[in-house]
């Protein structure tokens, strides 16, 4: 499929060689720019935490190569040197020197890019702003690049490229349009996700048999996987799949009622259906199912009639009914070469369809993302996913695609090698204070066990335990997109809804504390983190906005509440209010803490939030 350049800009943006270079350093302009100081005397900028040293800028002193370099932003990183292939047979690419520490010749190799084999070391090295720190490799002959990865990237196994393409994503990166709508996320906060789709028909199950006794991932999405269930056999599940007419209005409601301020639904799961009418595929809700009509099209009209920006997830490098084996066999017999490790997790090994999975990208994939685009035009995201063992030059293509047709879409950085204009933290997972590094970020959580509808799972979470991990995230400057998965007939479970409600009425009271707002100098205070421990009324979470600080409670006021983090030496406090209400709150301010009395107040069952002004904020 030939993909055209994007339309002209305020900079001209480039054109694409057939054969695209790979880039390196890929993550929201959001970011603040880490500034790398190199022994020569340039500068490098790159948007997010990670440092690339190039051979070429180094200080080459009787075969030593060395680089002089500071951070704006400390952190864990995780040293990465890219080779040339011939030297794949060795045990060690290089000896590293950093900050005159000799690392261990403890190094693997994990992928490879265009420019070479990524060697990788086990050592995690926590480095500060405070100071110039050197690099230095000696039998470096083969190297090309050294780098410095944040070890978060590490541990959520995202690939960094090369740093061939970063000009030109950074180029529509940078748009005004794209950054109108990064900062309608950072506002946005709280949005839906919805798994939805023909494996709900199986609701966890396949012939009496549940999903935990099949392979790989337990969740209900994954039941063909799980089971490696035959394709024609699969597709007996959407001869089934009826929903109800009222689907799309009765959720689109309660992601208003919840206080949600978008929504990103499954437009086609690693299966391969589409919940739209797609020209390009009959594995579809027109073609494949008694349904009468475009699933996507009326949630999209439902959503932008209560108010609701919309969003769509795509999988873009699965596809276990026309993707074929997802590339396993030619990725596989490449990495084999040179001792990687290739995964086969999510790749259709079973029965994979008889064509490529390049013709499944050209014919399908491209195409599907095409027709949303023009089909829903006041579309906000694309949340791909299923990256898996696409190469850098389909994953850039995708991402200037959706450039191309409308650059007021944001994508997540699953469309891969962190082409993304923003990150997810991954399943369920909140980064810690010291894995942020000034990232915009996006959690994605589910309100039980499973994302898609599992007739079995019945472990939900309470509308506290919700709220326990909104406020985290909130208080870190994310974002939460909290899943539900209904059933076929496309009804949410009556617990998951109840938990919403009650949620809804908690953040719409609070919502001042919550939209618009930013970090404050201070996270949280007092908050237990073992995992399902009960809120405490000397926990609090904080925002901010302006000269104005939010604490936030998750149990109800009652007697006297210290709040440490605001005490005098935060800023002398002149105003506080509780946030909802119109009741007077007698308060203390001393070299301790706030103090609030609550008696006589009424807070709600979930806790409440007050809003201090603060004269020298």
């Amino acid at each position: 499929m030939h993909i055209p350049s994007p339309p002209s800009h305020s900079k001209t943006l480039p054109t694409f060689p057939s054969v695209m270079a790979m880039a390196c350093l890929v993550a929201s302009l959001t970011l603040p720019f880490v500034n790398v100081s190199l022994a020569d005397g340039s500068v490098n900028q790159r948007a997010d935490g990670c440092v690339v040293l190039n051979v070429s800028q180094a200080h080459n002193d009787k075969s030593r190569l060395e680089w002089e370099f500071e951070l704006e932003h400390p952190g864990t990183f995780t040293v990465q040197v890219v080779s040339s292939i011939h030297v794949s047979d060795v045990e060690s690419p290089a000896t590293v020197v950093l900050d005159n520490q000799p690392l261990r010749r403890d190094w693997k190799k994990v992928y490879l890019i265009e420019d070479g084999l990524v060697w990788q070391h086990d050592q995690s090295l926590d480095l500060t702003p405070t100071r110039k720190h050197t690099i230095s490799i000696a039998n470096g002959d083969s190297i090309k690049t050294v780098r410095l990865v944040p070890t978060g990237y590490v541990q959520s196994k995202i690939l960094i490229s090369s740093e061939s393409y970063f000009d030109d994503w950074l180029l529509m990166h940078q748009s005004p349009k794209k950054q109108a709508a990064l900062a309608w996320l950072k506002e946005a906060r709280f949005g839906m996700f919805i798994h939805w789709g023909v494996y709900s028909e199986a609701a966890g199950s396949w012939k009496n048999t549940r999903i935990e006794k099949g392979q790989g991932p337990k969740v209900a999405e994954w039941i063909m996987n799980a089971f490696e269930i035959p394709r024609k056999e699969y597709r007996a599940f959407a001869e089934r799949f009826n929903p109800a007419p009222s689907f799309a209005v009765n959720i689109a409601r309660l992601a208003k009622d919840t206080g949600m301020r978008y929504l990103v639904i499954t437009a086609k799961h690693h299966d391969g259906f589409a919940l739209f009418d797609s020209v390009h595929s009959e594995f579809d809700i027109a073609d494949s199912t008694p349904y009468d009509g475009d699933l996507i099209k009326e949630l999209y009209d439902a959503c932008r009639t209560e108010g609701i920006e919309f969003g769509i997830y795509y999988s873009h490098g699965n596809d276990w009914n026309e993707g074929g084996d997802g590339n396993y066999a030619n990725v596989k017999a490449r990495n084999d070469r040179i001792g990687v490790p290739t995964k086969e997790q999510g790749k259709n090994l079973w029965d994979p369809s008889p064509i490529t999975h390049a013709d499944y990208l050209s014919n399908k994939a491209y195409p599907q993302i095409t027709e949303l685009i023009k089909r829903l035009p006041e579309l906000r995201i694309i949340w791909f996913d299923g990256e898996g063992l696409i190469t850098e030059k389909q994953a850039f293509e995708f991402y200037r695609l959706v450039y191309q047709l409308n650059p007021n879409i944001i994508v997540n950085r699953r469309i891969g090698y962190d082409f993304g204009d923003y990150v997810d933290a991954g399943d369920n997972k909140t980064p810690t204070e010291n894995q942020l590094a000034a990232k915009h970020f996006e959690t994605c959580g589910t309100a039980n066990h499973s994302w898609g509808f599992k007739a079995h799972d019945h472990h939900w979470k309470s509308s506290n335990e919700l709220l326990r991990n909104f406020v985290d995230i909130v208080s870190k400057g994310g974002n939460y997109l909290l899943n539900i998965g209904p059933d076929g007939k496309g009804r949410v479970p009556v617990p998951c809804v109840k938990s919403f409600e009650e949620m809804g009425e908690w953040v719409k009271t609070n919502s001042d504390a919550i939209f618009g707002t930013q970090r404050w100098t201070t996270f949280s205070e007092g908050v237990d983190r073992v995992k399902n421990s009960p809120s405490k009324p000397t926990e609090f979470w904080f925002s901010a906005k302006d000269a104005k600080v939010y604490a936030m409670s998750l149990v109800p006021g009652d007697s006297v509440v210290r709040v440490l983090s605001l005490n005098q030496s935060a800023g002398r406090i002149t105003q506080l209010r509780l946030l909802g209400s119109d009741q007077e709150l007698k308060w203390t301010q001393t070299n301790q803490a706030l103090e609030i009395d609550f008696t006589g107040v009424e807070t709600g069952e979930n806790g409440y939030a007050i809003e201090a002004v603060l004269e020298d904020n």
